[in-house]
């Protein structure tokens, strides 16, 4: 059952956990040297990042690329990736780069999979508590919640905007129950195992309803959800890739879940 506290630091006896952290990308060229900068930043030494680039026309894939030799020592010969790039033929929905990412992590053995928007909207200095509470409680997963007691919205946004996001909590937690303030955020620090116990491979969402669906297997399968809370920020560059497409599949998400477990 979901409930919401506040971010601890990460236990001594987990110091040494590997962690990656799984970024999808669509034009954020601009973005992502500054992301990845600020994660290699923290205080986790296992930290590793893995970005899934859906061919982005402004070169966000060769940017990556450039970034992981950086990273990942390539002049000097080191044979640890501390940076991993997938590169995907093409604009498949931010859930089939979430899975690619995340299947690769599993793969190499990681400890926990944190999943992150690659526009800035989420604070990476947030994860070192976010996964601190992870392991401090029973969590399957650690959500970063904008919608907890402590958690915040950019001035940027505008009434609309604001009443969409909470519009959309609600009518998810109406038809799934979920009992999650913030039911439809991507920011997001997992058990690996939770993450096998979920089975990638069988999820169907392509876009934005991933998020929901996780959510939604990971309390059925009777794992806790933490929220804590953080401050989300607007993007700092590029434009939203929230289409038609993509909020149809979002709204008829909840209910075709709902169906299949009644």
């Amino acid at each position: 059952m979901p409930r919401s506290m506040q971010a601890v630091e990460l236990p001594e006896e987990w110091a040494g956990s590997k962690v990656a952290v799984v970024i999808p990308t669509y034009n954020e060229a601009d973005t992502l040297p500054v992301l990845v900068k600020r994660l290699f930043a923290l205080p986790l030494p296992g930290l590793a990042v893995i970005v899934a680039d859906d061919n982005s026309p402004d070169g966000t894939g060769r940017v990556a690329d450039e970034l992981a030799a950086a990273e990942n020592g390539a002049e000097d010969g080191a044979a640890e990736e501390r940076m991993i790039v997938l590169h995907r033929p093409g604009k498949a929905g931010i859930g089939r780069a979430y899975i690619a990412g995340m299947q690769v992590a599993l793969d190499r053995g990681f400890d926990v999979v944190v999943q992150m928007d690659s526009d800035l909207s989420h604070p990476p200095e947030a994860i070192p508590g976010m996964v601190g509470t992870l392991f401090a409680t029973e969590a399957g997963v650690v959500i970063g919640s904008r919608y907890v007691n402590g958690g915040s919205l950019s001035e940027e946004w505008g009434r609309y905007r604001k009443f969409l996001s909470a519009w959309a909590n609600f009518y998810v937690n109406a038809i799934l129950h979920l009992r999650i303030n913030d039911a439809t955020g991507g920011f997001k620090a997992w058990r690996a195992d939770v993450l096998r116990e979920i089975d990638l491979s069988s999820l169907r969402s392509d876009g934005y309803s991933f998020q929901v669906e996780m959510n939604y297997r990971c309390t059925r399968l009777g794992h806790v959800a933490i929220e804590v809370p953080i401050h989300f920020e607007d993007r700092l560059a590029g434009s939203s890739k929230m289409g038609f497409a993509v909020k149809y599949e979002s709204m008829k998400m909840p209910f075709a879940l709902r169906r299949r477990n009644t």
